[in-house]
């Protein structure tokens, strides 16, 4: 029985795990009116057809494009690639690509792999593919003008990721709309715990199955969003594993932030119930990379990308380096 000490542990360790991976997912999570119910007064009717590219995998991932509409002298305007927040797709940055368009800019709305048309929705292979779509989409999609990686909440804090990765010079210019930074960043207000439903006990066991190379179970999902039921076929309501470690900043996002070496901006709503906008400049000052941030009175979390006085100081932001 001399092995018992050591056997006993380690069975109970993998019980543990196992029940954790079986039943530890997350729970569901009522809709977020704040969230949901603004788009019901966005005009789609415009919504350019579905552009596609064809990402290292062979997968055909969705984007759509609107020319730049004003100011169009500049033969190579500016290009802007956007990247939306959790749970959406291109089409829920409809109304900021029209406006960034009207401003001169050439927009590139993106389906993140996971999301709307891109791939089955709420996957991806590994932790990393989204990176390596962005530069497939830049290599497939070339622009002669510069170009500017916009993105909004957890598709902002995708955005600092890729603007402190090895291929953050394929754009000039980074421009944060309310990101996401961790659930432990001083940005994170509590109304955040009412848009997503987190898996706790699955993601502590797959980040300890993970280190060791194990990622068969990264397909599990983790993190589930409060989506109305009647756009739950067309937004993308949980992710897996490798989607939700994917699409954020690394854990140490202050390591991230360190690591910027293109201009980088953030515009935030002063009323956002998700992030709190008078956070962000302390928080990356403390990181050591000061950044300039705007502040958007009156507007909230969605009124960010909804709003026309934001819009407005979207388009702003942009020109300014």
């Amino acid at each position: 029985m001399k092995w018992l000490p050591i056997v006993l542990p380690f069975t109970i360790a993998v019980a543990a795990i196992a029940a954790a991976l079986a039943f530890g997912g997350p729970a569901p999570i009522q809709p977020l009116a704040s969230i949901n119910e603004p788009f019901a007064k966005v005009d789609f009717s415009a919504v350019p057809p579905n552009s596609h590219y064809t990402a290292r995998d062979g997968t055909r991932l969705a984007w759509l494009h609107y020319p730049a509409t004003g100011n169009t002298a500049d033969l190579a305007p500016r290009r802007i690639v956007l990247v939306h927040g959790s749970s959406a797709r291109g089409r829920s940055m409809h109304p900021m690509a029209q406006a960034l368009a009207a401003a001169g800019f050439d927009v590139a709305a993106l389906d993140i792999r996971g999301h709307g048309d891109s791939g089955p929705r709420g996957h991806i292979a590994y932790i990393g593919q989204l990176e390596d779509d962005i530069e497939d989409f830049m290599k497939a999609q070339a622009w002669p003008g510069p170009s500017t990686l916009l993105g909004f909440s957890s598709g902002g804090g995708f955005v600092l990721r890729f603007a402190a990765d090895h291929r953050a010079s394929l754009f000039d210019r980074y421009l944060l709309l309310s990101p996401f930074l961790h659930q432990s960043s001083p940005t994170k207000r509590p109304g955040n715990d009412d848009w997503v439903s987190i898996g706790l006990p699955r993601i502590i066991a797959l980040s300890v199955l993970n280190p060791i190379g194990i990622t068969v179970f990264n397909h599990l999902s983790t993190l589930r969003f409060g989506l109305n039921a009647d756009v739950r076929d067309q937004l993308t309501e949980q992710y897996d594993h490798a989607l939700a470690t994917n699409f954020r900043p690394h854990s140490d996002f202050a390591q991230d932030i360190r690591q910027i070496r293109q201009p980088l901006r953030i515009l935030a709503g002063q009323d956002d119930e998700l992030f709190d906008a008078s956070r962000f400049a302390a928080v990356f000052q403390a990181a050591g990379h000061a950044v300039p941030v705007t502040t958007v009175d009156g507007i909230n979390h969605m009124g960010l990308t909804l709003d026309r006085r934001a819009l407005q100081a979207v388009a702003a932001a942009a020109n300014l380096e």
